[in-house]
């Protein structure tokens, strides 16, 4: 069971020899990297490739590790208790079961992805130690032990909003995604906008990478914000010529694909301004 990518998604050789390794340890494969590089996508594709189901599980800051497991409600179960319902009688109705239970009760391999775990709390990743090690957690409201029979492919991503315990990483087989470079962003393009224009794609990109390394930058444009800014060049018939039109108006074309935040915009602005004055 090798990954070699698919024709949607462009993977370079070192994220292939990672992705193989996890699955050859039968560790959680931990990716990080800038938002946007396809750490989410990456999972699915895995999934797509080796003909794998895809299991979700979607972390947020109220996330709890617990949910990954099951939750018990004792509410209902009191509420069915006290109207007579039969229901009552048997606890099983009241535990819904969480992502990690269905990956482990598939019956088959799966793809399980914890997606963005460094936004929940920092005791997350370690309240996931042993179920993610022994893949196997106890149900103590009905004494039953969730096993995995074939032990998931497990990827979990994070965007380094905080440090994750040692204890979770010595666990996980790591790495960084790297901001492609621009033949490979190029190709990227192409993966997703077959038959584009060439000289469209080189102007775009030559201005996109100039726009990264703006000294100031606040936020950088990810790679799926390239994509969207390059949609809609395209869906503006803007041309190359286009793109470079006035050498003094530093704001891109539709720049609201590219720069999400106020300060940036301003950056921009004043460098425009900059050089209208020495020009």
């Amino acid at each position: 069971m090798r990954f070699e990518g698919t024709a949607a998604y462009v993977a370079d050789k070192d994220l292939m020899v990672a992705v193989n390794a996890a699955i050859a340890l039968e560790r959680p494969l931990l990716v990080k990297g800038e938002p946007g590089t396809g750490k989410t996508e990456l999972a699915r594709q895995v999934a797509a490739a080796l003909g794998l189901d895809f299991i979700e599980w979607n972390v947020k800051s109220t996330t709890k590790a617990q949910q990954g497991l099951y939750e018990y409600d004792a509410v209902s179960r009191l509420r069915d208790s006290q109207l007579g319902d039969e229901r009552f009688n048997d606890i099983a109705n009241y535990i819904k079961r969480g992502k990690l239970w269905d990956a482990f009760a598939a019956g088959k391999k799966v793809v399980l992805l914890i997606d963005e775990i460094d936004k929940a709390d920092i005791e997350f990743p370690n309240d996931l130690l042993q179920e993610l090690d022994r893949m196997e957690f106890f149900v103590y409201e009905t004494g039953e032990t969730i096993r995995a029979e074939f032990r998931p492919i497990v990827i979990v991503t994070s965007n380094n909003e905080k440090e994750l315990p040692d204890a979770f990483l010595r666990r996980c087989f790591f790495h960084y995604i790297r901001f492609p470079d621009i033949d490979t962003l190029h190709r990227i393009v192409e993966v997703h906008y077959p038959g584009i224009k060439q000289s469209l794609v080189r102007a775009a990109l030559t201005q996109f990478y100039e726009i990264r390394d703006v000294p100031g930058l606040k936020k950088k444009p990810s790679t799926s914000e390239a994509l969207d800014w390059i949609r809609l060049l395209v869906a503006d018939d803007i041309t190359p010529d286009d793109l470079r039109a006035d050498a003094k108006n530093m704001l891109p074309k539709l720049h609201g694909a590219l720069l999400k935040n106020e300060q940036d915009v301003h950056l921009f602005e004043r460098l425009a301004f900059m050089a209208r004055r020495q020009g």
